[in-house]
């Protein structure tokens, strides 16, 4: 309720159920909870939430075709911390300055393309190409998304994608060819990335637009790579022989792989 009213600070949510009485106990509560109490309770819902969201975008695909997890998009969003920011030459130091009131200490800096410099926290959204969230993590905003995307591999995998896509924050030469292994694409711009052979495959494989006959040139590359991996979802697409010899390219050295 007093989220849906923008209510978000704490003490304002303590002195609105203190003035709505009738609201407090339609909440369940026995008396105004303090606004300690409700930022100890809010902080608890998080491992909630996330365990939520995982567990519906797991299921959500078996009761609508637009609900599925074939093809993932991952992102991270900055959002700002409550109260004044943190400078990072006291940050560094240790320092609160005098008379700095409601500092929140978790927060860290970061820099954003659209905003600027950010004290506060990112999200980190994992969703389908309808926009359905599939995976949330919440994380102090100093936090890289190669290292976030990394810790959510596990969870991303178990959600059985043929693709999942990401800004140029998520490449990794490593990381690309390691989830081609195990069956996944990791597509990014990889501006960065434009030496090499490695690098001419990866972009001349991304240049395929995927409609149909995918299948043909995904069993083509299932000859070259390693026993036991099999790609997940395989749709069907165009594009021809090339682009999959050009793909197989990116999967590390193995024995049965030739060159």
């Amino acid at each position: 309720m007093m989220s849906i009213r923008r209510i978000t600070a704490f003490k304002a949510q303590h002195c609105w159920l203190l003035s709505h009485l009738d609201q407090a106990i339609a909440q369940g509560f026995e008396q105004v909870p303090h606004r300690i109490t409700l930022s100890r309770r809010y902080k608890a819902l998080y491992p909630v939430l996330q365990a939520f969201i995982a567990f519906v975008g797991s299921w959500a695909e078996i009761l609508h075709p637009e609900l599925d997890s074939r093809i993932l998009i991952e992102d991270a969003s900055l959002f700002k911390a409550h109260g004044p920011v943190w400078h990072q030459s006291d940050r560094l130091a240790g320092q609160v300055p005098d008379k700095l009131c409601n500092l929140d200490q978790a927060a860290s800096w970061r820099k954003s393309a659209y905003h600027g410099w950010v004290y506060g926290y990112s999200l980190h959204l994992t969703c389908n190409r309808s926009g359905f969230p599939k995976l949330a993590q919440v994380e102090t905003a100093c936090i890289s998304e190669s290292q976030v995307i990394e810790e959510k591999k596990q969870a991303l995998f178990a959600l059985d994608p043929f693709a999942i896509t990401g800004d140029n924050a998520y490449f990794k030469a490593i990381r690309v060819r390691n989830w081609a292994a195990a069956g996944v694409i990791l597509l990014t711009p990889a501006v960065k990335w434009q030496k090499g052979r490695y690098a001419a495959a990866y972009h001349r494989f991304i240049l395929c637009r995927l409609p149909r006959g995918l299948l043909r040139g995904f069993c083509v590359l299932a000859k070259s790579v390693p026993e036991g991996a099999k790609f997940r979802n395989t749709p069907s697409a165009c594009g021809g022989d090339r682009n999959f010899e050009d793909f197989a390219c990116l999967l590390p050295k193995h024995p049965s792989i030739p060159g």
